[in-house]
């Protein structure tokens, strides 16, 4: 393939299968994706102040990859009220954060209507302050919540809206091939559900951002198709904020324990992600976020030279990846990740969820 043509040309889904495989051209590739972002995006990095706020462990669930979850009863079981969730999400706000990022668990007696409640006390506390973004509920939590108050998806979603939903997680997207999802996630929403509640969302005037998580059982087809999904949704509503490739983490995940996915994705199938996302998105999809809990700092920072350009949030609390392994920390100061992101000649600028500079 001729490199040159990565800079104008869109790629399609064979070219972009041709790209993960070509190993011979590596550090071309990682070149084209640095040299886009530099001329899509210019030499800012940005990054959101934010805390995240797992409520609840308790998960009905089975993914494979989830260490996170326990059962109801179990001695690790955890289930923040409203009241705490509230009182987190003010501390936050004082302590200088402009949004929060509120997940949970498949806890079965979460619906809708009590996800309503989180929303609106959340906003209540945090108005005599100036306010803050809610960033919450993944598909697969809005899914759940909707049955279980007897809603649709369409219907449960107009009711978040209305409590003060500003934007949502796209995650739960794993890797968006049914024959993957069988394995990995057996009882998770299928691929299908997985587009109609992200374009709904959109439709309804609901941003989320975009994932995928990679280095387990899939290939790179899977990988490919995946993006291309993306690129598709992103061409028919513009409601995608940003892309977050998530590095799988291995150690204690119990698909990996059993034998039956690898020790996660090596570096240089990272940097590819990086690279080759931001060759097939250009800036249909401006923002690329490397998660440096899941990296680690300096291979956030090699990730920011090959087509990202956002380093995520100091988020301050991070279960999940702690639960399955990740070893990298859960929290950093602003000072922190402004001085890693000038350590690489690039200027660091503080962000909205929305990608509005507040600097």
């Amino acid at each position: 393939m001729d490199l040159d043509k990565l800079y104008t040309k869109n790629i399609s889904k064979k070219e972009c299968l041709e790209l993960f495989e070509d190993d011979e051209n590596l550090f071309d590739i990682l070149k084209v994706g640095d040299t886009l972002r530099k001329v899509i995006v210019g030499d800012v990095v940005t990054y959101v102040v934010n805390r995240n706020i797992n409520y609840t462990n308790i998960c009905v669930g089975d993914c494979k990859f989830c260490a996170f979850r326990v059962n109801m009863g179990d001695r690790r079981a955890y289930f923040l009220d409203v009241n705490e969730i509230a009182r987190r999400a003010l501390e936050a706000k004082k302590m200088g954060c402009t949004e929060v990022c509120i997940q949970g668990g498949l806890h079965p007696k979460v619906d809708t209507y009590f996800q309503g409640e989180i929303l609106e006390k959340v906003h209540r506390v945090t108005e005599p302050y100036g306010g803050i973004h809610i960033h919450a509920f993944s598909p697969m939590e809005v899914k759940f919540a909707s049955e279980n108050a007897g809603l649709n998806v369409k219907e449960a979603l107009k009711i978040l809206k209305e409590k003060g939903l500003n934007t949502m997680p796209g995650t739960a997207a794993e890797i968006l091939d049914d024959s993957i999802r069988s394995e990995l996630c057996p009882s998770k929403l299928s691929t299908r559900e997985w587009i109609d509640i992200i374009k709904t969302a959109h439709k309804l005037g609901i941003k989320t951002t975009c994932t995928i998580m990679y280095g387990h059982i899939e290939e790179y087809e899977h990988i490919v198709k995946h993006l291309f999904i993306l690129k598709e949704i992103q061409e028919e509503t513009g409601g995608f904020t940003e892309f977050v490739p998530l590095t799988f983490m291995y150690r204690l995940a119990p698909i990996y324990l059993n034998g039956r996915a690898r020790r996660g994705a090596t570096g240089i199938e990272d940097l590819k992600i990086y690279a080759i996302s931001r060759i097939l998105f250009k800036d249909l999809i401006r923002n690329i976020q490397v998660s440096w809990v899941k990296l680690g700092i300096k291979m956030a920072q090699v990730a920011l030279r090959c087509g990202a350009n956002d380093f995520g949030g100091t988020l301050m609390e991070e279960n999940i990846s702690r639960a399955a392994g990740a070893e990298y920390g859960v929290s950093l100061s602003v000072e922190e990740i402004r001085s890693i992101i000038r350590e690489i000649g690039r200027i660091p600028k503080e962000r909205n969820t929305l990608y509005e500079i507040l600097e």
